[in-house]
């Protein structure tokens, strides 16, 4: 019998712009285990924005995705949180295994280090090292999703439709195959794409927005394309632009919200 961890707040606070922020773990107080089996006595820690007026119906939820490091990418993800609240949406993260606070992964240690050294003398990166770097991730990171899925959606105030949003791309393929509650993902091409995870893409159907930076430093921009290409959605949509990783226009988040709007708003009645 599937049983969801519990979800315990342990902070709030209140933003200038009337924005609820709640830190959240999810798990792990009474040794509960991993997505490896193992028992995890810290958690999964996370974050849930929800809009200011709680004079709506239960709120879209969108998921959003990150590289790792909820500490260093926080001011990115509250931006991001802050104006998808604006339009109405619930949004909350988690931290992937492995980093932050949480306990290292060593096959993904020695993988970066096996991708630095890689980049660094000039080659390519080989396909066993880009499985040891991403699979371990999707593995154990996409249990952990929809874990937190399960417990948020039990929450007064979040209701559907559901969206993913954000990297590693390879975690946003996984969900979009396996979890029947999203429906649409505005993915962010920039980590390595494993050769099992493109053949997922050709079994992913719901509506898709894709944002490629076109000379990101750290992203094979051919492997990226090639996986737009697989993708099985009917409508998909690729934005790109030049820049590097960190250089992402204005315009290509207000594109990525208007794709939210048209698939995760419920009708007015």
């Amino acid at each position: 019998m599937h049983v969801t961890p519990a979800l315990r707040f342990t902070a709030e606070q209140r933003l200038d712009d009337g924005v609820l922020e709640r830190e959240f773990v999810l798990g792990g107080s009474s040794g509960t285990p991993d997505a490896s089996g193992t028992p995890d006595t810290s958690g999964i820690p996370g974050i849930l924005w929800t809009p200011a007026s709680d004079a709506v119906p239960p709120a879209p939820l969108i998921l959003l995705g990150h590289p790792g490091g909820l500490r260093r990418m926080y001011p990115r993800l509250v931006g991001r949180a802050r104006h998808s609240a604006a339009e109405g949406f619930a949004t909350a993260t988690i931290e992937l295994p492995g980093t932050g606070d949480r306990p290292p992964l060593p096959v993904v240690q020695q993988a970066r280090a096996d991708v630095r050294q890689a980049l660094q003398a000039g080659g390519p990166v080989g396909a066993d090292v880009i499985d040891a770097l991403i699979l371990p991730l999707v593995e154990q990171g996409v249990p952990e999703w929809r874990a937190t899925l399960d417990a948020l959606l039990a929450l007064p105030g979040i209701g559907g439709p559901v969206g993913y949003s954000g990297g590693v791309i390879s975690i946003g393929v996984r969900l979009a195959v396996t979890e029947p509650r999203i429906v649409a993902a505005g993915l962010f091409a920039g980590s390595f794409v494993p050769r099992t995870i493109l053949d997922e893409a050709r079994r992913v159907t719901i509506p898709l927005h894709v944002l490629l930076q076109w000379d990101d430093e750290g992203n094979d921009r051919q492997a990226a394309l090639d996986l737009f290409d697989a993708f099985g959605s009917p409508e998909k949509t690729l934005e790109a632009n030049m820049g590097g990783h960190t250089g992402v226009p204005p315009h290509a988040g207000e594109a990525a919200a208007r794709f939210f709007e048209r698939h995760l708003k419920r009708p007015v009645t």
